[in-house]
């Protein structure tokens, strides 16, 4: 009898292209221009920091190469304002963050406080694919700082831990200091990935340091927080389910180190927010957890929302079907109705923050 467990559970040979559960206007996309799985070998677990930082260098130089033809693609955005501000970091570096709202509306509004994904070690705030999803998202009635974080690796690296959670958390106390003079309203932290797992450190972070007030809402699309997967633990079923999946074990094992390089952090919840306690958690503003059903890392932002919970905290999730990892985000014209979904589910929770 076939097996009726999902995925590489049921079948091994499985691959995001041939899993049934899989989007097939995305799937042929992908099978067009290859999943980043494919792209370059990952170096062996043991390698040393030096080698982790030159594998994410060289995957996010890869992964820059359509972004030419994104920013051809980019719709008209003639009714968003955009604009930059530079602040100083608390290591005395310079801060960009990239401001974006809409020219027509008035009064104040909601204000997305915006984390970019890339595993907290690559890719930028200024890649295309973020800069659409701000200016989407001010299109809908929102102001949104983007946050141009150090990295780990990459073209804005090296810089471990904690230099990106550093840059946030003064970008993040700059934006509530100004509120007024940007109209804001409310202040929701939202990123996707290692975008995702910056929103809930930097909350981790205000909450530590006495400043909860200034966060109003978190929302984490697939947040990448566990950082266990040299040796996945048996409660998070997706990092087998989906190994291999957009992102493997390997991959995402590099990219741990080159964020921690000793790992002296693996259980330090501003690192890897997946460990933290419910005296961490206590008190905290509504969340709201979106992941996506054939992500690897689909469970361990389930497993945080349910930690939420037991916290006492405003909690909610969202599964979104037939998407792999970021899915919903990565694919706006090519498949319009998740990108869009989502967009709406943030806009809406950061009006009800207010």
């Amino acid at each position: 009898m076939q097996s009726q467990l999902p995925g590489r559970l049921g079948d091994p040979n499985m691959t995001l292209l041939t899993d049934p559960r899989m989007d097939p206007r995305v799937a042929s996309v992908i099978a067009a221009t290859g999943d980043i799985g494919d792209a370059i070998e990952p170096v062996d677990e043991n390698a040393p920091y030096e080698a982790c930082v030159e594998y994410g260098t060289k995957l996010e130089a890869l992964m820059s190469l359509p972004h030419a033809q994104m920013r051809a693609a980019m719709p008209d955005y003639s009714d968003v304002e955009q604009s930059t501000e530079v602040i100083q970091g608390v290591d005395g570096n310079e801060v960009t963050l990239y401001i974006h709202r809409p020219i027509n509306q008035q009064g104040a509004m909601p204000c997305v406080f915006h984390t970019h994904g890339g595993g907290m070690v690559i890719l930028t705030a200024e890649d295309p694919g973020y800069v659409r999803w701000r200016n989407d998202l001010a299109q809908s009635g929102l102001v949104v700082v983007g946050v141009e974080f150090r990295n780990g690796s990459g073209v804005l690296g090296n810089h471990p831990f904690p230099a990106g959670l550093n840059d946030c958390d003064a970008a993040l106390q700059w934006t509530d200091q100004n509120r007024e003079r940007l109209g804001i309203s409310a202040i929701v932290l939202s990123g996707e990935s290692g975008g995702g797992n910056l929103a809930l450190a930097t909350t981790l972070a205000a909450k530590r340091a006495g400043r909860i007030d200034s966060v109003q809402g978190v929302y984490a699309l697939c947040p990448y927080i566990s950082g266990a997967y040299a040796d996945p633990p048996e409660n998070l079923l997706s990092l087998k389910e989906n190994d291999g999946y957009t992102l493997d074990g390997p991959i995402m094992s590099t990219l741990v180190k080159a964020y921690d390089p000793d790992l002296s952090n693996a259980k330090n919840p501003l690192a890897w927010p997946y460990y933290a306690s419910q005296e961490d958690l206590t008190g905290l503003p509504p969340h709201i957890i979106s992941v996506n059903e054939l992500d690897p890392l689909r469970d361990e932002g389930l497993v945080f929302f349910r930690n939420l919970l037991k916290a006492g905290n405003s909690a909610a999730a969202r599964i979104v079907p037939a998407t792999n990892h970021a899915g919903d985000m990565s694919f706006p014209d090519v498949a319009p109705e998740p990108y869009q979904e989502t967009l709406r589910s943030l806009r809406n929770f950061a009006y009800a923050c207010q």
